[in-house]
């Protein structure tokens, strides 16, 4: 009975969708033609399929050491965010296994809004931003360690283009990256939020949510305990104003021999950093003063190996 009523309902609105075109055809014409090529429009764009945009070209470390090549592709199909807030939609094919001129290599193929990948087109801190959050969520979702190392291949597509389509129309529907782990999300006001310092650092986004005791900034997938490392080196300062009210926290931590963000987790409550590299560094410092987490930003130095954390005091403390 309750179908029998779903059934009824639907051809109702049905007719009512049609009475209201012929009403349109009739006293509009114009207007109905509008509507009709823009609806045309959409249902074309919807169906078409996935397009490759650029190859990328990493390793697998382990279970087995393979070459692996991630072919990003642009598909309509997929949501684009609606708000900087939401995290970055993406359809992933399955990891497969082919023979290339004698030699064994990995292929992944992955799909996002056009609109994503426009945005990050030209922009590229943005695009190293969202191709490591791909490459972590290739570890997680496939279980394999990649190597943090990538390279743009000459290619836009490794494989063929009907390989390639098959393998994502067979897929389930788009999921965000974090869908297995909501700390892993990236989203767009993460990528905005990016500020290049110099040619040598690569920036950490800022908190998501203010409201998290503890939101990270960066993380590393772990599936091992790892043993606390050593204090390291770190100078504090606080920036005040005329009237001696103190207005950002900065924080500079020396961290040699290590070699970039992926080798590092970084946490900030309003009352306190903690800083973690593997098994070689671990330090938790106590803040002069309540800063607005959601407003933190860090810098990674390569070079100097330094790490430069700016944490804007929260107003009327």
């Amino acid at each position: 009975m309750e179908g029998l009523c779903s059934s009824e309902e639907m051809l109702t609105k049905a007719t009512q969708l049609w009475t209201m075109l012929d009403d349109m055809a009739e006293n509009n014409p114009k207007s109905y033609c509008h509507f009709m090529q823009q609806q045309l429009k959409e249902a074309k764009q919807h169906y078409a399929p996935p397009e490759p945009c650029l190859c990328l070209k990493t390793c697998i470390l382990e279970p087995t050491k393979t070459c692996l090549f991630i072919n990003l592709c642009s598909w309509s199909r997929i949501p684009a965010p609606k708000s900087p807030s939401e995290p970055i939609l993406l359809s992933a094919g399955k990891m497969e296994t082919l023979s290339d001129n004698s030699e064994i290599c990995s292929i992944l193929d992955v799909a996002y809004s056009p609109s994503v990948l426009e945005r990050v087109k030209d922009n590229p801190p943005e695009k190293d931003l969202l191709i490591r959050m791909l490459l972590k969520y290739a570890e997680e979702h496939f279980n394999v360690t990649l190597s943090q190392s990538w390279s743009v291949a000459k290619f836009k597509l490794k494989g063929s283009l009907e390989r390639m389509r098959q393998s994502l129309r067979r897929e389930q529907p788009p999921l965000a990256a974090s869908q297995r782990n909501p700390n892993k999300e990236v989203t767009l006001s993460q990528l905005r939020n990016l500020r290049a310092k110099d040619s040598s650092g690569l920036i950490l986004p800022p908190a998501k949510n203010p409201a998290a005791s503890k939101k990270r900034l960066i993380e590393e997938i772990s599936t091992t305990n790892k043993p606390e490392g050593l204090k390291p080196a770190y100078q504090m300062t606080t920036k005040k104003d005329a009237d001696d009210k103190p207005l950002e926290v900065e924080l500079k931590i020396e961290l040699p021999g290590v070699c970039g963000v992926s080798e590092c987790n970084l946490s900030v409550s309003k009352d306190d950093v903690l800083v973690e590299c593997l098994e070689k560094y671990r330090l938790r410092v106590d803040l002069p003063a309540s800063v607005d987490e959601e407003a933190t930003s860090a810098t990674f130095y390569k070079k100097e190996g330094v790490l430069h954390i700016r944490m804007p005091v929260h107003e009327g403390k």
